[in-house]
């Protein structure tokens, strides 16, 4: 049975591990969860899993959950993160959001333990860190997000595996000479796809939260209707899979059925496909190298056969794909620039990004502030190459304190 750590238990992606759990009790056991503030959520899941550890947002809600449960070790804050990071288990799936998944992600892969990682801002700020500690400490580095999951996937058996056994290597040779000549990473287009760069001005809160595919957590959401999300899941798949920027393409498949595809040098593509359920490379991260049966899980709906399955009967004959309009989304731009630079450059553009969300969702700017400012704070930065989390971290915070000056 597989102990799991669930940090960021309360979210989407949280919720849904936990649902996979409780459904497969005999073979995994939520042993640790953290969340932020939803703290009526976090109890009533420790009354139903029972974990050692728990982590919280605040001193005040660690004495309340403490209080309810005397036998349970409690932790709060970033440092109760990485103290609940170093906690006995099998896996850690990080579904935090944000910069704040970086140090205890490094620091339960310093302890050897497997991640199942959601957290694409892990490797976005500290990508060579953090795959270097992989190889050094044979860990796995499991893909959550479905389009990684799906390269994952299309990647496995050809010509060598993908971040699963490259990273348990010492020689990083081994995980570079995959016969992929690129990777075709998909996006659905957001909620803006065929927006002009005017029409965006105007665009709410509201309409920005308005995803046409998938129902995800208020940051990430805001992502895609940026494009900015796709720009990070660049910079992730390079690192994941150890392939330059210039092999990564970027295509708009508003259907959500093909998860990304890679084209490898003899000119065959495989693609990954299947209805829009996060379960899916959720249970494979959480279950590798075994697949979960999940198909009693799903909910009818269009595209779904009468056993749950993808009914391509329904599906087949509605796939397109586009290239994204890099005019109107400079935010893709931006991540391809950010790896082109190097060093600290992916820090600046993730930090900035961040913290302009957060005020865009707080009604402090409007939606066309957030790629404006992030290229302001781009073309001003100068930070150097950070070579460890604390500097990484320093340099976020610099670059949030830039951001406010900027809007101010």
């Amino acid at each position: 049975m597989k102990k799991v750590l669930i940090m960021g238990s309360t979210g989407s992606i949280g919720t849904q591990a936990l649902d996979i759990i409780r459904n497969n009790k005999d073979k995994f056991r939520a042993v640790g969860l953290t969340c932020r503030s939803r703290i009526d959520s976090l109890i009533e899941q420790i009354m139903e899993f029972r974990p050692e550890a728990v982590s919280v947002g605040s001193p005040e809600d660690a004495i309340r959950v403490h209080t309810e449960f005397p036998e349970i070790e409690v932790f709060y804050g970033e440092a109760g993160l990485i103290e609940i990071a170093k906690m006995d288990c099998d896996i850690v799936l990080n579904s935090l959001m944000g910069i704040s998944g970086l140090a205890p992600t490094y620091t339960a892969i310093g302890l050897g333990r497997d991640i199942a990682l959601a957290n694409k801002e892990t490797l976005v700020a500290g990508g060579a860190l953090v795959t270097d500690l992989c190889r050094e400490k044979g860990v796995r580095l499991l893909p959550v997000d479905s389009e990684h999951s799906a390269i994952f996937q299309c990647l496995e058996g050809n010509g060598g595996s993908a971040c699963g056994r490259a990273y348990r290597a010492q020689d990083k040779s081994d995980a570079v000479q995959r016969p992929v000549r690129r990777i075709l990473l998909t996006a659905s287009g957001g909620p803006f796809r065929g927006r002009s760069a005017e029409s965006l001005r105007d665009v709410t809160i509201q309409q920005a939260l308005n995803h046409p595919k998938w129902s995800m957590g208020s940051k990430i959401t805001i992502d895609s209707a940026t494009m900015m999300n796709k720009g990070l899941e660049v910079i992730e798949a390079r690192w994941l899979f150890d392939v330059p920027a210039d092999r990564i393409d970027i295509h708009v498949h508003p259907e959500s059925i093909v998860h990304s595809m890679v084209e490898f040098m003899d000119g065959s593509v495989i693609a990954q496909m299947g209805l829009p359920d996060m379960k899916i490379p959720i249970g494979l991260a959480l279950n590798y190298p075994d697949r979960l049966d999940l198909l009693p899980d799903f909910e009818g709906d269009r595209g779904r056969g009468t056993d749950g399955a993808l009914d391509f009967f329904t599906t087949g004959s509605d796939l397109h794909f586009e290239k994204a309009d890099r005019k109107v989304f400079r935010c893709i731009d931006m991540a391809y620039r950010a790896l082109e630079e190097g060093g600290a450059a992916p820090v600046v553009m993730n930090g900035a990004n961040e913290e302009l969300v957060a005020m865009f969702l707080a009604g402090k700017i409007g939606f066309t502030d957030i790629p404006d400012t992030i290229e302001g704070v781009m073309d001003e930065a100068d930070f150097g190459t950070p070579s460890s989390v604390e500097e990484i971290l320093a340099i976020d915070r610099e670059t949030r304190i830039k951001v406010r000056e900027l809007i101010k």
